[in-house]
């Protein structure tokens, strides 16, 4: 049975340095040698692949600061940690796909690499703005869960100073860059190809943000800078201007494309007419407004539609003499063009109106628009989106939505009305400045659509959460959320924290900002409930805590002895449960931290299968040699059952049934009374077709 080392692949997170490595490796297999170490790049040889493609000079556009190489590093450094499950904290923990994670985001998101790389659609952080106060995000390149530990008062040793980012240091804006750096890197793996990231910031660091933003996710990435007015009055803490608004920056991955807003009702009235079918529809001019709206800009859109104003039917060719033909001319008679091609034109003949106006006679053509977006023309296809010369088309026929504009106003979406949603459900002045929950809805409904993961690594008051527990609510979607959020330890003594530490001990809860965030999402979850009890959407969530891996690390430098022999056997941490190893290896082995999990008792041992039997798990602390022969025969047998072979099929009896990949086992190598038991345990496994058989 093969042991997991610090160096397997399942002993931390993803390596994401080798990872690149390979897929160099697939590339330009000349350029990667090989050494007891692993994979190395020969630079010397890549740069002769790449010849005149390589730059080599000094000077060339982008950011660069002091630490950024350091920065680039960290997010590359697999972590050594795990995540603790705490379904006592927890909200419907055996139903849930939602979670909340305690811990230092940079090495969360590291943890979260192999389970939930491509898998979240939208990502939207409130970063600490750079303001010149306490900076708590200091990242520590040798040891960085002992940093959080020590951040976070887990630690006997002095820990918890924040350090202070003051202007006058000279690292002012170093030190934010260094924070975000590596955390913009670890999120774009884990957004999906059409995923993208909103990120609130104010105007300190908007400049320095679009560079390293860029430099992460291309230019061609970059979205959009909506400014948000948060504060109509203006805040006055500033020396010249009192500043009303801040900034919400989009980049979005190759395939991101942003959703529309719901339509008003003053809106949604203007789809005054009412099609043969029951559907509701607008009309709107076919002629391009607005530039380019010339003939010369698109010569294929310009062409003559003819009206049989008698039949009301248009055509592409004369089809009476009556006819009327016309051509999309402009207000001054002069040519313009169709917002449609001919090919377009003619499968939605059926949408397309003429029309004379009563003021000044000239003839106009109108094509639908209908409220429902999946109405179709009977069974035509919707359009799509090219033209006859293959350039990108311009409007299509339906439109279903608002395009969101570049800037956002009203009181919904203020700091105050922030204010009064934390003041209903916890206390006042327990956060500074938290973001609106209809703010948090406008940048979800414009991120994605029904359903898909959202992610939010610097949660702060759960906004982001409660924004979508509501519009799920109120449209019955299927939304999730994954927050993260640094335990950091409140104290009353402390500026602004007062009543924040009060509270926590008004419920019994340590001092923290995670515990305010889970008590939050508890209240808002009770909230949904009372106010729509037919509603029976995902309103819990799963918390995991951010730790030291459970497994101990080998250390050929121990000497051995008689204190230290029973530590050199016993290779889990004391305190580690079969829950604390089981999620453990969930994330090791890239499964998500809500797969579904079964159990069953074999051989009076709690026997775990996730993911279909994808992983089975028996981490009992004791396997006698008594156990070995009932325990194996449970496993094979629930094995089969989970994935059986498929019937053979009576019109093809000689087709051979598709074998199953042979899942992961593992077993806690201490339990085994001796090498024996283990060894007997995993040949009679092995003869039964489950070959990677493990031991932690």
């Amino acid at each position: 049975m093969k042991p997991i080392e610090v160096t397997d692949p399942l002993a931390h997170s993803a390596d994401l340095t080798a990872e690149k490595i390979d897929q160099l490796r697939q590339l330009f297999p000349e350029a990667i040698t090989e050494d007891a170490l692993g994979h190395k790049v020969d630079f010397d040889v890549l740069r002769g692949l790449l010849g005149a493609s390589v730059s080599d000079g000094d000077e060339k556009y982008g950011l660069n600061w002091h630490g950024k190489r350091a920065a680039r590093r960290l997010a590359l450094t697999p972590s050594t940690g795990t995540l603790r499950p705490s379904p006592e904290d927890s909200v419907d923990w055996d139903t849930t796909q939602n979670l909340m994670i305690e811990g230092d985001n940079l090495e969360v998101l590291k943890l979260l690499q192999k389970s939930y790389a491509g898998k979240v659609k939208m990502i939207y952080i409130d970063p600490p703005y750079n303001t010149g106060k306490d900076f708590v995000y200091k990242d520590h390149f040798k040891d960085s869960i002992a940093n959080y530990q020590r951040v976070t008062g887990q630690r006997d040793e002095e820990g918890t100073k924040l350090t202070t980012n003051s202007e006058s240091s000279g690292r002012f804006h170093t030190d934010w860059l260094n924070m975000m750096y590596p955390r913009l890197m670890l999120a774009r793996n884990l957004l999906r190809d059409d995923g993208a990231i909103f990120v609130s910031l104010d105007e300190r660091e908007l400049h320095h943000f679009r560079q390293i933003a860029s430099d992460v996710f291309g230019d061609e990435g970059f979205v959009a800078d909506i400014t948000v007015v948060t504060n109509l009055k203006g805040r006055n803490d500033k020396k010249h201007v009192a500043a009303c608004h801040e900034h919400i920056v989009i980049y979005g991955r190759p395939l991101f494309q942003a959703f529309g807003f719901p339509l008003s009702d003053e809106q949604k009235a203007a789809f005054e007419h009412t099609d043969s079918r029951g559907y509701q529809y607008a009309l709107r001019d076919l002629r391009k407004r607005g530039g380019p709206d010339k003939r010369e800009d698109r010569p294929k859109m310009f062409f003559p539609i003819y009206w049989d104003r008698i039949r009301d039917t248009c055509s592409l060719e004369r089809q009476t003499p009556d006819d009327i033909e016309i051509l999309p001319l402009k207000g001054d008679g002069s040519e313009g063009r169709w917002r449609w091609g001919k090919d377009r034109v003619e499968t939605f003949l059926a949408w397309i109106h003429g029309k004379q106006s009563d003021r000044s006679g000239r003839f106009d053509v109108e094509h639908r628009v209908y409220l429902d977006p999946s109405v179709t023309l009977d069974s035509v296809p919707l359009p799509d989106d090219s033209d006859d010369d293959g350039e990108e088309e311009d409007e299509g026929a339906i439109e279903r939505s608002n395009k969101s504009k570049s800037f956002w106003m009203g009181g919904e979406l203020s700091s105050d009305s922030g204010n009064r949603a934390v003041k209903e459900l916890l206390a006042p002045g327990v956060f500074d400045f938290p973001k609106s929950v209809e703010l948090l809805k406008q940048c979800i409904r414009l991120g994605l659509d029904s359903s898909g993961i959202v992610l939010d690594f610097f949660a702060g008051s759960g906004t982001t959460a409660q924004a979508v527990m509501n519009l799920n609510e109120a449209d019955k979607g299927n939304r999730h959320f994954i927050l993260v959020q640094l335990p950091q330890t409140l104290s009353p003594e402390r500026k602004g924290q007062k009543l924040a530490a009060e509270f926590c001990d008004s419920i019994s809860k340590p001092r923290s900002i995670a515990e305010l965030t889970k008590e939050r999402l508890r209240r808002a979850t009770v909230k949904i409930k009372s106010e729509n009890p037919l509603f029976h959407g995902d309103l819990g969530f799963r918390v995991f805590k951010l730790d030291t891996t459970s497994i101990r690390p080998w250390d050929p430098t121990l000497a051995v002895t008689s204190e230290t022999l029973h530590g050199l056997v016993e290779n889990i941490l004391p305190g580690r449960t079969e829950q604390d190893l089981l999620y453990e290896l969930l994330l090791k082995r890239g499964l998500e931290l809500t797969v579904p999990l079964e159990t069953k008792e074999i051989a009076a041992k709690q026997v775990y299968a996730v993911g279909a039997g994808t992983l089975i798990a028996c981490l009992a602390p004791s396997i006698a040699a008594a156990d070995v022969e009932a325990l194996s025969d449970g496993i094979i047998a629930w094995h089969k059952q989970l994935a059986p072979d498929p019937a053979p099929n009576p019109e093809t009896p000689k087709a051979k049934p598709p074998k199953f990949e042979s899942p992961l086992v593992v077993f806690r190598d201490s339990a085994f009374v001796d090498d024996v038991a283990k060894s007997n345990l995993t040949e009679i496994l092995k003869q039964h077709g489950l070959t990677d058989v493990r031991s932690l």
